[in-house]
């Protein structure tokens, strides 16, 4: 595995690079200071894995893992980070990092969170596991309070769009008038927090609202 270093302290990279090169399944292609630096590095070089830090100068590991992860999907990114609290962790998770693991962590339990990352498998550090696990279920409870939020009439109404009826349609079918139902189109919208009929038809769908009628 061709691994790239990403971290401003000279210090940590020589420490990172005197370990892993230990391992037999593991190139040190490069050491690199900050997240842009990190960019050209892969251009240059293709690495399977980057081991990212997050907080760095000029581009951090954040911004750094979205655009690899954009122009380079196929390069797993591990952040290896001394901060484990959700401001870090959630960002550089939806950022696409394959691995988060924090800089006290045990040598042996790096090299396995790379040899995992490189097979595309997920192994984050227990804290980093507790805060996504808390931000997923929060997405749940908000999407199901929205949800609750709504009418029946406004569920009616919903069901309808999701069959692609048009307001002319929905009016006829329901026996209220045009006007109604552009009311409750108006409030559908507001209450789910999206813009237009497609993206309450896809929440709809996602939340498997009418899957039993």
């Amino acid at each position: 595995m061709k691994v790239l270093l990403v971290d401003d302290h000279l210090v940590v990279l020589r420490g990172l690079r005197f370990f892993l090169s230990t391992q037999e399944d593991i190139e040190i292609i490069g050491e690199v200071e900050n997240g842009e630096a990190a960019m050209k590095a892969v251009e240059e070089q293709k690495p399977d894995i980057v081991l990212m830090d997050l907080m760095m100068p000029v581009m951090d590991g954040v911004e750094a893992t979205k655009r690899l992860k954009e122009s380079h999907p196929e390069v797993k990114v591990v952040i290896l980070s001394s901060f484990s609290d959700q401001d870090h962790v959630i960002p550089a998770l939806q950022a696409g990092a394959t691995g988060y693991q924090l800089k006290d962590v045990e040598p042996d339990v790096l090299v396995e969170t790379i040899r995992k990352a490189a097979k595309g498998e997920k192994y984050l550090h227990p804290k980093a596991t507790d805060l996504l696990m808390s931000e997923m279920t929060s997405d749940v409870s908000k999407e199901t309070a929205l949800i609750h939020d709504l009418t029946k009439r406004e569920k009616e109404v919903l069901e309808q769009i999701t069959l692609g009826k048009s307001n002319k349609e929905i009016s006829n079918d329901l026996y209220i008038t045009e006007k109604t139902v552009k009311t409750h189109v108006s409030h559908i919208l507001s209450k789910l927090e999206v813009h237009d009929r497609t993206q309450a038809a896809i929440y709809a769908m996602k939340n498997r609202l009418f899957e039993s009628s």
